[in-house]
């Protein structure tokens, strides 16, 4: 039975990713990548400071522009992450994956790119982005306004990569903006 139920939440998730892409939001990005990302939910993001290289985990929702897909995610500017991603020229990595997968049918995300603080427009839409993604935060009043209160982030990818054991042991599907640089 776990299995149905994690199949109809996979089903659910790629009808997300493809209405992100119908939107004309893909910039390119292939249609199975696009899926992975707005199938999942959790983010490590790796970053390095001063004190040496650290990793986070954020809830993300994924959205996109005619640039590419982007990330959003909420997290305060006084965390050791916060500060480290306002750093200019501040790059990270991520991956973002389901927990508690067979090796034979893993799939998951690797990635590059950079963050910035939202502000305005662009807030009010990766805020809706977030809050359609994650609908218990705004259906509770307090972590509503709590998370109000805090920044709200975009991750640019500059570079991503599908692995999907799934379709073959290591099979990898690469994607970068027509703009990035190897």
């Amino acid at each position: 039975m776990p299995d149905e139920a994690n199949e109809a939440e996979e089903m659910d998730e790629m009808g997300r990713a493809g209405e992100m892409q119908d939107a004309g939001r893909s910039g390119g990005c292939p249609e199975e990548i696009l899926r992975a990302l707005a199938g999942h939910t959790t983010l490590t993001l790796a970053y390095g400071d001063a004190d040496g290289p650290q990793a986070c985990a954020v809830l993300y929702a994924a959205g996109g522009d005619a640039a590419g897909p982007v990330a959003y995610f909420v997290t305060s500017g006084t965390t050791r992450h916060g500060r480290a991603l306002r750093q200019p020229g501040a790059r990270v990595a991520f991956t973002a994956q389901r927990d508690g997968q067979e090796w034979t049918a893993l799939t998951g995300l690797q990635g590059r790119g950079r963050c910035r603080v939202l502000a305005g427009d662009e807030r009010a839409a990766g805020w809706a982005a977030y809050t359609g993604r994650f609908p218990f935060v705004a259906a509770d009043e307090r972590l509503r306004a709590a998370l109000e209160r805090t920044e709200l982030w975009e991750l640019r990818p500059d570079w991503l990569r599908l692995i999907d054991n799934g379709r073959g042991f290591g099979h990898k599907e690469e994607w970068r903006p027509a703009t990035a640089t190897p």
